[in-house]
């Protein structure tokens, strides 16, 4: 299960934010304006949000294994495709149709962790999973960036396809069956769990949880690019790339947020989480580059500990339907992430990173004060 899991998730994030690392590569290669080349990373993020909550009602009809490698084995297609893109339009699109596959292995693995497992294993295989998740997009960013410079984009595209088929024949191999799913007969009937799930405040909280983790994440990891790319830094598009592998905190952090979860509880790790990850920052507002790598791998191993509990908290939470629960976890989830990329700009133009940095704060003193509100355990 450990092995499966860790493949479920670099199978969908080694394809979510694959084209972040080369969007000026596609630029070039498509003649469009350097800012109009985002689109093909917020096209997957925005099928995701939208294809999330009914996911979840598919699952809990049909089941958890065959939906996870059905998807992974499919998502091969469109990566494929768009290696073969004509034009920017086909290409976004393309990368659109991988966002409407990615919900069927991200969303429905949460399910399936929170279906085989109880208690403590619970935590554990969620932060397992996160870590793969983190491996997964890590790996998309560098890998394409450096098969771009050695066989070109379209190659490269190609390679995270191949990729995407081998993590998927892992999870053929590796993913026991469910055991403990118990279908539930029409959708319909699923979707009526979504008025129990939005007046739960324990769900409520930990969807507005993953809002501000996935807000916080793009909206440092947008604008630090900006930072780092104009004077004195000069750094070119290969360097901002390799930035990216301050994500690896969060390889390491999230199995060990699991165990701290249940230990200590998760309103205890979030409060030691979100002190880490703004001092982080605080370190960013210095100089040195040396200085702002190592703030931003602070605030990733805080962020990833906040993104781990979260998440396990999900199916814990829900009292019914728990992957329906877990869709609207991930829309809300990617809403953040696109809220992160825009909702800065302003700030951005008027303040530059200092500003940058004074609303990610602001939004980790909202998400603090609602989980140690209401991440109560949940009552029988």
């Amino acid at each position: 299960m450990n092995v499966a899991v860790i493949a479920a998730g670099i199978a969908t994030f080694i394809n979510m934010y694959c084209t972040q690392s080369i969007l000026p590569v596609l630029a070039e290669a498509f003649h469009v304006p350097q800012a109009q080349t985002g689109l093909s990373v917020t096209a997957p993020l925005l099928a995701t949000a939208m294809v999330a909550p009914v996911v979840g009602a598919i699952s809990d009809r049909f089941g958890r294994k065959r939906l996870i490698l059905g998807a992974a084995t499919l998502l091969v297609i469109p990566t494929a495709l768009a290696a073969d893109a004509g034009n920017f339009e086909m290409f976004v699109f393309w990368r659109f149709v991988q966002g409407l596959m990615l919900p069927f292995i991200l969303t429905v693995t949460i399910a399936y962790i929170g279906d085989e497992s109880d208690g403590p294993m619970t935590a554990r295989l969620a932060g397992i999973y996160m870590a793969g998740t983190i491996t997964g997009g890590f790996s998309g960013r560098l890998i394409t960036g450096f098969a771009t410079e050695f066989i070109g984009w379209r190659g490269a595209m190609l390679v995270v396809a191949a990729i995407t088929f081998t993590m998927a024949m892992v999870v053929a191999v590796m993913m026991r069956p469910e055991r403990r799913f118990k279908a539930q007969y029409g959708i319909g009937r699923a979707l009526k769990s979504f008025p129990i799930h939005l007046s739960n405040p324990r769900l409520l909280a930990t969807f507005a949880v993953g809002f501000g983790v996935l807000f916080s994440l793009i909206a440092i990891f947008t604008y630090v690019n900006f930072r780092l790319a104009a004077a004195p830094y000069f750094l070119g598009p290969a360097a901002l790339g390799s930035i990216f592998v301050v994500y690896l905190g969060g390889v390491v952090m999230s199995p060990l947020a699991g165990r701290l979860a249940n230990r200590f509880g998760r309103r205890r790790v979030m409060a030691a989480a979100a002190p880490v990850l703004v001092l982080g920052l605080m370190i960013t507002l210095a100089g040195p580059l040396w200085m702002i790598i190592a703030g931003l791998l602070l605030f990733c191993s805080g962020v990833f500990v906040q993104q781990t509990v979260g998440t396990a908290f999900v199916s814990q939470a829900a009292r019914e339907a728990k992957s329906t629960a877990v869709g609207l976890y991930v829309m809300c989830y990617y809403i953040g992430g696109s809220a992160g990329g825009i909702s800065p700009a302003g700030v951005w133009h008027a303040y530059g990173w200092p500003g940058c940095v004074a609303i990610v704060c602001a939004m980790q003193a909202m998400m603090l004060a609602v989980a140690m509100r209401y991440w109560t355990p949940p009552t029988s």
